[in-house]
């Protein structure tokens, strides 16, 4: 089944964006399928990375950076060892400048200038990094520079009509999942979700097979065991204690779950 999953982007504590070097940085690293409503940026300073969206692979190598729209699904791969920045910016930063239906598009115009644009994430992320006296106002000056190559160089004020469409349809969807994920350890049945949104249990479940090809309870069981599997790092929870804290109806349901997502029980999988 094509899972494609929606990604919740929270930003740094002291940051109105997430900047952080790709977690794929040691190789041998896949992202599945996913999106979010976040724009993102990948800058490729050394080795290179794998974007797979819409059917169309792209390879990012060192000096290079690609843009990721909202709502676009899309999955990485790092077969070797890479640097790489991320910068994931709310969509409501640029709140003032949608086309329409919330909807914003990027995409290089005739005479816009990657380099540039990488030139100021890469200073970004450096005072950042260092974090001398006054730095965040630093930050937040190249930031918005950034933001305004953006909107200025890369926004397409022209919009397919079909693209407007399946991007509401997502928003709604997000919406969903973002209170899935805020409450994933609480019993959330298709029929009490269904109701706090006003929608019936019927065509909540078809929004997410038809959105992202999954069901509205797998999708919930995925939120749970991505939290889970970090405490099983951690080993200083039991299993059925994991389980309770996180929303599992039994330390058995949690078994069962994990080892069809994963192949082995959460047992193997922390003795590993």
């Amino acid at each position: 089944m094509d899972k494609r999953q929606h990604e919740l982007v929270l930003p740094n504590k002291d940051l109105p964006f997430k900047l952080f070097l790709f977690e794929g940085g040691d190789g041998n690293y896949i992202r599945e399928r996913h999106w979010h409503r976040s724009v993102e940026i990948f800058a490729v300073t050394e080795g290179e990375i794998r974007f797979f969206r819409g059917g169309e692979r792209t390879i990012l190598k060192a000096g290079e950076l690609l843009l990721i729209n909202s709502n676009e699904v899309h999955s990485v791969m790092a077969p070797t060892p890479n640097t790489t920045i991320v910068l994931q910016i709310p969509l409501g930063t640029f709140e003032g400048y949608f086309t329409e239906e919330r909807y914003i598009r990027f995409a290089p115009t005739k005479g816009a200038d990657d380099e540039a644009l990488m030139t100021v994430l890469k200073k970004l992320y450096r005072t950042y990094q260092a974090g001398e006296e006054g730095y965040l106002l630093k930050v937040l000056s190249d930031y918005y520079r950034l933001l305004y190559i953006l909107v200025t160089e890369y926004r397409e004020k022209a919009v397919d009509k079909e693209d407007v469409n399946r991007n509401k349809k997502l928003n709604k969807l997000a919406k969903i999942t973002d209170y899935l994920r805020d409450h994933y350890q609480q019993e959330l049945s298709l029929e009490k979700v269904a109701k706090i949104f006003g929608y019936s249990p019927t065509y909540l479940s078809h929004m997410f097979r038809e959105s992202i090809d999954i069901s509205y309870k797998m999708y919930l069981q995925e939120i749970r065991l991505e939290y889970a599997l970090g405490d099983l790092e951690k080993g200083e929870l039991t299993l059925s204690e994991i389980a309770d804290k996180h929303g599992f109806a039994s330390g058995k349901s949690f078994a069962k779950v994990f080892k069809r997502r994963y192949g082995i029980l959460p047992s193997e999988y922390r003795k590993k």
